[in-house]
């Protein structure tokens, strides 16, 4: 187990992820941050079924950052109910390992 996690979100646009992700690098929120996309989205909102072009923002981090994380995303974000999910990283490469925690400001003790 480690104390890693991804936390991933879905923007509207190319740029907003694209500001997301440097956001939380700057901050040291996160050590990378992949941005996928194109992709398409079918959701139920507000009654309705919908279909969406978004951008998949990946961001790698450890668990006692995620509180800031996600402030730090929501404050960035356009939607309304923004997707922040975070996934535990049970195992990984320890060099990489290594470098996501050098590259993210300390995170308090994960609970």
């Amino acid at each position: 187990m480690t104390d890693c996690i991804q936390v991933l979100t879905t923007a509207p646009s190319e740029e907003e992820a694209a500001r997301i992700a440097r956001a939380l690098v700057e901050g040291r929120l996160a050590a990378c941050v992949q941005v996928l996309g194109p992709i398409a989205s079918t959701y139920r909102w507000q009654g309705a079924i919908e279909t969406s072009q978004e951008w998949l923002c990946t961001a790698k981090t450890a668990k006692g950052l995620y509180p800031e994380v996600e402030q730090a995303i929501r404050q960035a974000h356009s939607y309304q109910v923004p997707e922040i999910l975070a996934i535990e990283v049970t195992a990984g490469s320890a060099d990489y390992l290594a470098w996501l925690a050098a590259e993210i400001k300390s995170s308090p003790r994960s609970q």
